[in-house]
């Protein structure tokens, strides 16, 4: 799946997009926030407020509850 990181987000994480495949435990916007914040320095900082933080799954915006099986694109980015 790939990752889109925007604005503040994207200088935080240090790059502007990534593909990854989460873990099999991941299975919503939030789990996969929380799942990348223990990723690293930069993904802790960058995800530090998950409140503000909003996520699109293929270009339609969604919640942190949101089912992300089958999403071929999350785009991260502030408000």
């Amino acid at each position: 799946m790939k990752l889109l990181y925007f604005a503040w987000v994207r200088e935080r994480v240090g790059k502007p997009h990534e593909e990854i495949e989460p873990p099999p435990g991941v299975a919503t916007v939030a789990e996969l926030m929380d799942w990348l914040a223990g990723r690293g320095e930069e993904y802790a900082y960058a995800f530090e407020n998950r409140k503000v933080i909003r996520a699109a799954l293929d270009r339609i915006h969604v919640k942190p509850d949101a089912a992300i099986l089958g999403a071929h694109e999350i785009a991260f980015f502030p408000p």
